[in-house]
């Protein structure tokens, strides 16, 4: 299962002299403009000791000189032995934490950084489990992780019938790494049956986006289910769709009629499928459109909604490219107002980690403030605990979501 030399230290990563704060205050990772030398022997994606510019031990990360993000930390501690043991402690801590936080049914029991793990994401989808690795040095400990995790959860009776990997992100390619996706082990039937909230899903995960489900909204998309049943809307508009989650649950807490929309054809088919199983395709339907553009013209039609749902896409991955991502946010949130019934609520989101809770505020303000729209806020949310917000780890804080009543200014 594992080869002698994954956890041999040959190499120590010796800081500059001011550098490193960032790691200090708790973060994982090491950029290359905070390291002073490198020596000894290594290959890309080995194991190196990390140590402040004075001779300090800092603890143990991956080392790949391939990516600006030179070094991610596995261990804070000096001392620390780093073996089967060792990975095996990390991923029994994170199922624990995943049972006494969250429904475990289907969810994230390995979130990278947050988990300790950094570079590896695992969702469990009922019995299922599929993986996505996304830097060189964790790459290398997949089998030993995987191995792990099911043997843990043996340890549960939770048995798993199949392993599937979805390591075909961009992000791999600056690990000097190929994006790659299949099974691991033998193979399986990759639509996969949840259930969440009371709502069946059909989860594709070979071809569906990301690892084939957004577990990260599993509370929210319950919120949504919550309003809808204590107000039992007439008309329901769900944007940006995906496989028609929000649009689901509203549908099964009593709407009338639902309208979901996204631009992927997969999806509105996947999420039609969901809504025939569910038994509510009379009252839930789905629409192969573009957002931007469909907005517009419901206005023009004189469409007017209880509920309006907005979970668009990240529309920034950098810092460079924010602006655009704000007047992105700001338009279809507008859009989104003038749409909803005076008194009626809109559920709007970002899950861009650059557009931090501060600015989707400031830009919902703003677009509120355009369209002469009076906001009263019903609840604020984030991601759901199975994908743990670590405090020094900016990155790992990236889903925002808000409910607000709409009202018209009188």
């Amino acid at each position: 299962m594992e080869s002698k030399n994954l956890y041999t230290v040959t190499a120590t990563v010796r800081l500059k002299k001011g550098q490193g704060r960032t790691l200090k205050a708790g973060g994982a990772w090491i950029y290359d403009n905070e390291i002073d030398t490198i020596t000894g022997e290594y290959e890309n994606g080995d194991l190196a000791a990390v140590e402040d510019f004075d001779g300090y031990g800092l603890g143990h990360g991956f080392i790949n000189t391939n990516s600006k993000l030179t070094v991610r930390m596995l261990s804070r501690k000096k001392d620390t032995v780093i073996d089967q043991n060792f990975i095996e402690m990390r991923v029994r801590n994170a199922w624990e934490y995943r049972k006494a936080t969250v429904d475990t049914s289907s969810c994230r029991i390995l979130f990278g950084e947050a988990d300790f793990l950094p570079g590896i994401v695992i969702d469990k989808f009922s019995d299922v489990l599929v993986v996505e690795s996304l830097a060189l040095g964790i790459d290398r400990l997949k089998p030993v992780i995987v191995e792990m995790l099911k043997k843990v959860l043996a340890e549960d009776g939770i048995t798993i019938r199949g392993v599937y990997e979805r390591s075909d992100a961009k992000v791999r390619l600056q690990e000097g790494m190929e994006r790659y996706k299949g099974f691991i082990g033998e193979p399986f039937d990759t639509k996969v049956e949840i259930l969440e909230n009371g709502v069946r899903y059909l989860v594709d995960v070979e071809d569906g986006q990301k690892t084939g489900f957004f577990l990260d909204q599993k509370y929210n998309r319950l919120a949504v289910q919550n309003l809808c049943r204590r107000i039992q809307p007439d008309k329901v508009l769900d944007c940006f769709t995906h496989t028609g989650s929000f649009a689901l649950n509203a549908g099964l807490a009593g709407s009338k009629d639902v309208l979901g929309v996204d631009a992927s054809r997969l999806a509105v088919d996947q999420a039609s499928e969901n809504a025939a199983l569910n038994g509510i395709q009379d009252r839930v339907h789905f629409e192969c459109a573009d957002v931007f553009d469909l907005l517009p013209k419901l206005e023009q039609d004189g469409q007017k909604f209880d509920v309006v749902i907005l979970d668009p896409p990240a529309f920034t991955k950098s810092r460079n490219s924010i602006k655009n991502a704000v007047k992105g946010y700001r338009e279809i949130n507008l859009r989104g107002m003038k749409l909803v019934k005076d008194g009626g609520y809109l559920a709007t989101c970002s899950c861009s980690h650059f557009m931090d809770p501060e600015l989707f505020t400031k830009t919902i303000r703003e677009a509120a403030g355009n369209v002469h729209k009076r906001l009263r806020q019903v609840e604020y949310r984030t991601q759901a605990s199975d994908h743990p917000i670590l405090w020094a780890a900016d990155e790992s804080y990236y889903l925002k979501f808000y409910i607000f009543q709409v009202c018209d200014e009188k």
